[in-house]
């Protein structure tokens, strides 16, 4: 379920649009590996399974999508989200770890939150509860996207030009990328259990 190769053989190119606006863009899509996927389908697209500028594009159509849908459910939902009680498609504690990284990094978070799993589903609903002005967070919103997506797809799609058979690598590669990109939220739990002692 979580191995991208085998979600993006099943899924085909419409699937990794729709993967990536649910991660960014509703709840449920938390769990989604986006980095990953679209580190792969650079990948495929490297080996000409998948045309590059369609990637790109869509990939980035559809990341800033789901972050003004996020924006949107949280002007809408705002703080009853804090009351709801926690689901298999939804935690509180994701939302609260957001809403304090919002606070230390502002408008910016919306940019950062990106490169953040989990943090990436809940920052543009913390954005919506904030009440930030919607033309700031589309402007920070496009800059993130456009950045996450051209540069994990480029590397993807550069190393699988410059590795031969890299596929046979993918998953060293891939778990390697899930660790690095789970560093900040790591970093964070501890510091956080560490305070509390």
């Amino acid at each position: 379920m979580f191995d991208p190769i085998s979600i993006i053989k099943a899924i085909g190119l419409i699937g990794v649009f729709l993967a990536i606006f649910t991660e960014t863009g509703l709840f449920f899509g938390f769990f989604l590996p986006g980095d990953t996927l679209l580190f792969t389908a650079g990948i495929f697209a490297s080996q000409g399974l998948f045309n590059i500028e369609v990637l790109l594009i869509g990939c980035i159509v559809m990341a800033i999508l789901g972050d003004s849908v996020g924006y949107f459910i949280g002007k809408k939902y705002g703080r009853k989200l804090f009351k709801r009680e926690d689901s298999f498609f939804f935690k509180k504690a994701y939302l609260l770890q957001t809403e304090q990284f919002y606070e230390k990094h502002g408008k910016y978070t919306i940019t950062i939150a990106r490169f953040i799993p989990l943090i990436r589903t809940f920052a543009p609903v913390v954005g919506g509860i904030g009440n930030m002005r919607y033309r700031s967070f589309l402007f920070y919103n496009i800059l993130g996207g456009t950045m996450w997506v051209i540069l994990v797809i480029f590397l993807g799609y550069f190393l699988g030009g410059l590795i031969p058979g890299i596929q046979g690598y993918l998953l060293p590669i891939i778990v390697f990328i899930v660790i690095v990109s789970y560093i900040p939220v790591i970093i964070k739990i501890l510091k956080h259990r560490l305070k509390n002692r």
